[in-house]
């Protein structure tokens, strides 16, 4: 079995837009984040991105684009990232078993690469990343200060450096 850190993508790994960030060029790792990955990866944890990508529903970009800034990224943190998982639903659009505060995107990689939960954490800033986590057991820490009572992450902190101390101990 393996363990397993999951990570939200927009506010955790890139700055996040409320336009939502599909073109490459406005795609803005955050300061540390790759250092804190390799970190990670250096004590043998999995790395998969969980990810609502809901203006793919929505039209207002495409897969392809998305898929773009994800080789970017690839590129930019030498493919620490071991599965990008995403749902490209919104609710005005379409209805989805995977879209977060579902489970399912984190069931499909928790088989797929046989990830023992106990040994495995959600790093998100929004309490969707925090639920779906919370109900398969899985431990959560939450980036940023945007609290949502009912979906309180385990720890909070400021930024992905902050919850890899967290979780190398």
């Amino acid at each position: 079995m393996n363990k397993c850190v999951f990570l939200d993508r927009d506010g955790v790994i890139n700055k996040d837009n409320p336009n939502y960030t599909f073109r490459v060029e406005e795609f803005k790792i955050i300061s540390g984040v790759i250092d804190a990955l390799k970190l990670l990866k250096a004590r043998g944890y999995f790395l998969v991105v969980v990810t609502n990508q809901s203006g793919i529903a929505q039209g207002l970009y495409t897969r392809e684009q998305m898929e773009e800034c994800h080789r970017y990224f690839q590129d930019e943190c030498g493919n620490l990232i071991d599965h990008f998982s995403f749902s490209p639903d919104h609710p005005t659009v379409s209805a989805s078993l995977s879209r977060k505060p579902s489970t399912l995107m984190f069931e499909k990689a928790i088989a797929k690469f046989k990830i023992d939960i106990s040994k495995s954490w959600m790093i998100g800033d929004r309490g969707r990343d925090i639920a779906p986590a919370r109900k398969l057991g899985i431990k959560t820490i939450q980036i940023g200060d945007e609290i949502e009572e009912n979906e309180k992450a385990d720890y909070m902190v400021t930024g992905l450096a902050d919850a890899v101390k967290i979780i190398l101990g």
